[in-house]
């Protein structure tokens, strides 16, 4: 079954760097790369690539970027339909990459932030078609919570990336959702709650369960996830891998996880495909440029350094 989802798409403009710069200080950069990105077409191009049908819907600007964004979704094989084109510049993400391959990461919304609860009602013949809605939050809270009703009138799960973490999402109107997916430190965020060791960890998905939410997936970087839910919990190790850059390797994980279990329905499977599938993701530099693509449903990662 075809997987929508709804959210943002950005430029991404990566910057390797030995250190960031002091106030008023300027350094040098050893190396740039520029690629598509965002976290909804991240996860979008993560499931494409694995074989699922993917409805995407999104904003794009009227600049220079929105046509290399629709193209990129349609080398990847994503439906463009309900990707709408917007007065306003399309979505940027300045990144930084330290040589730890930690990075920090600034979003401009841009034409994201404009993406409505009528967009995504538009999109319900096809959404309806779906057997997943996935959604993250750099597009507005009322679209948001607008697609998760949708999903519950429709009955199609819906999994929740409460990414970037936002203090303004509201607890009570994504109890609906099917999967939470944060990681640290957006469950401590949503929580208010520590979560300085795994049983901090453990206490703070207790409160989203109680809260109505079925599963908690928390990704744990290097060292993997934690499921949680109404009948315990379980720890997934990633495999040992070295990192190059860990940039989008969430959204690596959402995308393989929900292609996953669409397709199977076994939730531990589907976190340990994603678990190794955001860990080979680390093993190469970039974003999309990271992601795997399925023996014979495309090219390699080297085939195009603008995905």
């Amino acid at each position: 079954m075809p997987i929508a989802v709804i959210g943002s798409n950005m430029v991404d403009l990566i910057s390797y760097i030995h250190r960031m710069p002091a106030e008023g200080e300027t350094v040098e950069a050893p190396e740039f790369r520029m690629g598509c990105g965002g976290k909804g077409a991240n996860q979008a191009v993560a499931a494409a690539r694995l074989g699922s049908e993917v409805v995407m819907v999104s904003r794009v600007g009227n600049d220079v970027f929105a046509d290399t964004t629709l193209a990129n979704f349609e080398r990847n094989g994503i439906r463009t339909d309900h990707v709408l084109r917007t007065d306003a510049t399309s979505g940027v993400a300045p990144i930084f990459v330290d040589p730890d391959s930690h990075n920090s990461i600034i979003i401009v919304k841009g034409a994201n932030a404009l993406l409505t609860p009528q967009d995504v009602e538009a999109a319900r013949e096809d959404i309806a078609r779906c057997g997943l809605i996935v959604l993250q939050l750099e597009i507005p809270l009322e679209t948001v919570y607008a697609a998760i009703d949708l999903g519950e009138e429709l009955g199609i799960p819906v999994l929740l990336n409460p990414a970037p973490a936002s203090p303004e999402l509201d607890l009570a109107r994504i109890t609906g959702v099917d999967f939470l997916v944060p990681n640290e430190s957006e469950l401590e965020l949503l929580t208010g709650m520590p979560v300085s060791s795994l049983e901090d960890i453990t206490k703070a998905t207790d409160v989203l369960l109680t809260a109505g939410i079925s599963n908690v997936i928390v990704t744990l970087g290097s060292r993997g996830a934690l499921w949680a839910h109404a009948g315990g919990q379980e720890i997934v190790e990633a495999p040992a891998v070295r990192a190059i850059d860990t940039t989008g390797a969430g959204d690596a994980f959402i995308g393989c996880f929900s292609t996953t279990w669409v397709r199977s329905g076994d939730v531990l499977d589907a976190i340990r495909a994603g678990s190794a599938y955001a860990s080979d993701s680390v093993t190469r530099p970039g974003t999309q440029t990271s992601y795997a693509w399925a023996d014979g449903l495309g090219p390699t990662d080297s085939a195009s350094q603008n995905d």
